[in-house]
């Protein structure tokens, strides 16, 4: 009996909320990612997009709504669960172990290592050793994949921000996940590192299957990678479509620049980075 294709779907999110006090952070959010697909994720400042992240990744609860992550229902699921499904997300300020270094960085990653009890790491030293060589494997292959063999041994805390970003990105790689949520990938990245991010992001959508949703400013990134995009704008859905549909939305470009640019005919892909710090 041949089993059945997954569904295109990989994960759903249906009527979230969130409030700060009074304040509706994510009101009434829907989003569909399909499998394999590049997803974009735009909008102004204090739009949502990095809280509606948070709940999708265990960091916050809703206050309704639901995530389904290929069926099942995962709202409110704790990260490290989420971590152990597949799921994972990045920070738009990367969160590297900064006296360790970029190889071991990766090497800790995998969950339920025999060497993290005392009693493993004490009766099994020939599992440990060879969990570890594993893993150092694993992590070389990682760090020629993303260009950064030549810092494998050098603390993470003194890599450049555009190297810690392909070490964030590194850390997914490292246990294979089902969808990565990548926050502002590109915030604080020179132009030449942020060609390898983007290189990287699409050799390991096409050649390994990951499925991805960034939230990023810089329109030229998002139209170079993205698949379709949804614009976010006081918590709620603005706009969902293609790259180019979105760029040259009205309600959105108003959002992002103002009413009085968007009825001059102004678009997005060449004046939002300079115009959103």
């Amino acid at each position: 009996m041949t089993r059945p294709d997954p569904p295109p779907d990989l994960l759903v999110v249906r009527n979230l909320c969130l409030s700060f006090g009074g304040l509706k952070a994510v009101d009434d959010m829907s989003l569909t990612i399909r499998r394999g697909s590049i997803a974009g994720l735009i909008g102004p400042n204090g739009a949502g997009k990095s809280t509606l992240f948070n709940l999708i990744a265990g960091y916050y609860r809703p206050q309704s709504g639901r995530v389904v992550l290929e069926g099942e229902d995962i709202t409110g699921l704790p990260p490290h669960v989420l971590f152990g499904k597949g799921l994972l997300r990045t920070f738009q300020i990367a969160r590297e172990f900064s006296t360790l270094t970029v190889r071991e960085n990766l090497m800790m990653v995998p969950a339920h290592q025999t060497g993290e009890t005392y009693l493993g790491a004490l009766f099994q030293p020939a599992r440990v050793r060879a969990e570890e060589r594993a893993l150092r494997a694993k992590a070389d292959e990682i760090l020629e994949f993303l260009q950064i063999t030549h810092v494998a041994d050098l603390p993470a805390g003194g890599l450049s921000g555009g190297q810690k970003k392909l070490l964030e990105l590194g850390r997914t790689m490292m246990v294979d996940p089902k969808i990565v949520f990548l926050d502002e990938v590109g915030a604080g990245v020179n132009r030449t590192l942020l060609y390898t991010i983007a290189d990287a992001i699409r050799r390991l959508n096409v050649e390994r299957g990951y499925t991805f949703c960034l939230v990023e400013h810089d329109m030229q990134f998002i139209a170079d990678l993205c698949d379709d995009v949804t614009c976010m704008a006081e918590g709620r859905c603005l706009a969902r479509g293609t790259v180019e549909t979105i760029l040259s939305d009205e309600a959105v470009i108003a959002a992002y620049l103002g009413r009085g640019r968007a009825a001059k005919g102004t678009g997005l892909a060449g004046t939002l980075v300079e115009a959103t710090p």
